[in-house]
């Protein structure tokens, strides 16, 4: 089976991992894969992630976060450009996710930035997802 995006793949798992109250994930690695799970990392979404070597393309493994009454701490991951519909935007224009409570993930010159980094480094560039 070939997937078409990779990325969505991911996000979807990681959706229905905190929906079932898993403590962790496992989704096959890639470089951007591992940036996105990175900044979603530095945000506090998630406790951790790994890359465990498996002799392919290795594996990520995210541990996923939860409130104190196991409410999951991400309600929400949506996929913003896809493979057939790229969606860019300039400086100016990159959203607030839910009036800045969530955040946008943009792929930019300087790599994989949050939105709030994409605004203090003056840059636009590709909406790769929205995270609340």
């Amino acid at each position: 089976m070939s997937i078409t995006d990779p990325i969505a793949d991911m996000l979807t798992v990681i959706r229905n991992a905190q929906r079932a109250n898993k403590e962790k994930v496992d989704v096959p690695s890639s470089k951007i894969k591992e940036s996105i799970v990175k900044i979603i990392k530095d945000s506090g979404y998630i406790v951790n992630y790994r890359r465990i070597e498996d002799g392919k393309q290795g594996v990520l493994r995210v541990y996923l976060r939860y409130s104190r009454s196991k409410d999951p701490m991400i309600s929400g991951l949506k996929r913003v450009s896809t493979p057939g519909r790229r969606v860019y935007v300039d400086k100016e224009k990159i959203p607030y996710v839910y009036g800045g409570t969530g955040m946008a993930v943009l792929s930019t010159s300087k790599g994989i930035l949050c939105d709030k980094d994409a605004r203090l480094q003056k840059l636009g560039g590709e909406v790769l997802c929205y995270i609340w």
